[in-house]
């Protein structure tokens, strides 16, 4: 983040007042909103520095996000709680470098694993990316989960050391450091348990307080929209996007957002290390054609458009597509796997094998005719239930469940050809979840018309 930019961040911050009062009483800020009164930006601050210290209880914090998810906040509470939270904690600083740091945050889905190859693809176009990321909320999976589906691979990184790897890598991923934004790592998880997870100032206030402590340059956030998407119409996902690329810019960080489809799965897969596969092969095969990578070379020719990188973002997308298909993304990958512990040898054979879960159950087309209907919805909360996703913040992920060949709208199929396969930790849960699963797909004579995956580009305000 440059000087100037760094600056105008502290003054927002500035503008909260100055001095909290000595004491709170937070059941009076939890009626208040929940009555949808305005907050100040004391009270906000206080409530997070008291959840952040152990001196809120779980059940008043809990208690106080539903009051948020029925009576929102408005953009002042908004801004004052993102700001609260990014100061709950220590702040990456980075020593002064040519290349940009850049990052990308999604909004979650099934099937969303564009930040594994995306990272390396950004640090082999000339970026620095210190991407910190979450786990698994609702249904979604989370890009730690997946990378945790690595052998050794370390997620937890003291802030020296992301600072490190950032600058002799060119990436890091990773979750937050001990210190770094606290009151979010706490409030991550108690969202998921609580059924807050949609409410859009938290989501918002979630996203950037990271990002702004990260330092960045440049943000490109993908906003999902859909059945599997905290955001189920593009109406509502407009108006995140919008208030997070404002915010964003506002803080000092070149921020532009995507609005992007989640009624069907991103990618061919779905499950923390079927999905680390696909990500892999993306790197290797550089397939334009595929969502998942059409959406990586997507992000990064935005990145190299909003730091002038790139002239125009037609050019942008030409000069990712030839990095991506270049292999040297795919070597960065394994570098960057390496610094963070990763047993290559191990994560070399596994990617060799056809199924790590122990059982697996084909479901097979009933007809012949084009997929209509792939839904996502149904499909994340199948993985959820095999152990793959999260029912409270305490659960333990089986990494290995999941779905992958899915066949996708718009596609056509043979009668008994394979719309998708059930990998699962027992024969009887694979074929019940099978069964499930079939539910997800419809079949059709007519050939539908396909939602295109990007359907809107929010930058700047209008």
């Amino acid at each position: 983040m440059s000087p100037g930019a760094a600056e105008k961040v502290f003054w927002l911050y500035a503008q909260l007042p100055a001095v909290c009062p000595a004491r709170v009483n937070f059941l009076s800020v939890i009626e208040a909103k929940r009555d949808g009164q305005a907050l100040s930006g004391a009270q906000l601050q206080e409530i997070i520095r008291a959840f952040t210290a152990g001196q809120l209880p779980d059940y008043q914090m809990a208690a106080f996000l539903m009051a948020v998810y029925f009576r929102g906040l408005n953009t002042t509470e908004t801004r004052a709680l993102t700001l609260a939270m990014r100061e709950s904690g220590e702040v990456l600083e980075f020593p002064p470098d040519p290349r940009p740091l850049v990052d990308k945050h999604s909004t979650g889905g099934v099937g969303d694993k564009v930040s594994l190859p995306l990272t390396p693809l950004l640090a082999s176009l000339g970026f620095r990316v210190p991407m910190v990321s979450g786990r698994g909320l609702g249904i979604t999976g989370g890009t730690l989960d997946k990378l945790e589906s690595i052998s050794g691979f370390n997620t937890s990184l003291p802030a020296e050391q992301v600072v490190e790897l950032v600058q002799r890598v060119g990436c890091v991923i990773c979750g937050q450091t001990e210190r770094m934004v606290p009151a979010d790592k706490a409030l991550y998880a108690l969202r998921d348990a609580t059924s807050t997870v949609p409410s859009r100032p938290l989501i918002v206030s979630s996203i950037l307080s990271k990002k702004l402590a990260e330092g960045l340059d440049a943000l490109i956030l993908d906003v999902k929209c859909g059945a599997a998407a905290f955001m189920p119409t593009f109406d509502e996902g407009r108006t995140l996007a919008r208030e997070l690329v404002d915010l964003g810019n506002e803080c000092g960080v070149h921020t532009r957002a995507l609005l992007t489809d989640m009624d069907t799965p991103l990618g061919r897969a779905a499950g923390n290390w079927l999905e680390v596969k696909e990500a892999v092969a993306c790197l290797e095969a550089g397939d334009s054609e595929g969502d998942l990578c059409h959406l990586v070379v997507e992000c990064a020719a935005h990145l190299l458009a909003q730091t002038g990188r790139a002239e125009t973002l037609e050019l942008g997308r030409h000069e990712a597509q030839d990095c991506l298909v270049s292999g040297k993304p795919r070597q960065k990958w394994e570098e960057m796997l390496a610094a963070q512990g990763a047993d290559l040898v191990e994560f070399k054979r596994r990617l060799g094998l056809d199924d790590t879960a122990g059982a697996v159950a084909e479901l097979r087309a009933w007809r012949a005719g084009f997929v209509r209907r792939c839904d996502a919805r149904i499909l994340g909360e199948v993985i959820r239930d095999l152990g793959g996703g999260r029912l409270t913040k305490e659960s333990i992920i089986n990494h290995e469940v999941g779905v992958d060949r899915l066949a996708k709208p718009g596609e056509w199929v043979d009668r008994d050809a394979v719309l998708a396969r059930v990998h699962a930790a027992k024969d009887l849960d694979a074929e019940t979840a099978r069964e499930r699963v079939a539910s997800a797909f419809e079949i059709s004579e007519q050939k539908p018309e396909v939602v295109p995956l990007i359907r809107e580009v929010v930058s700047g305000k209008p």
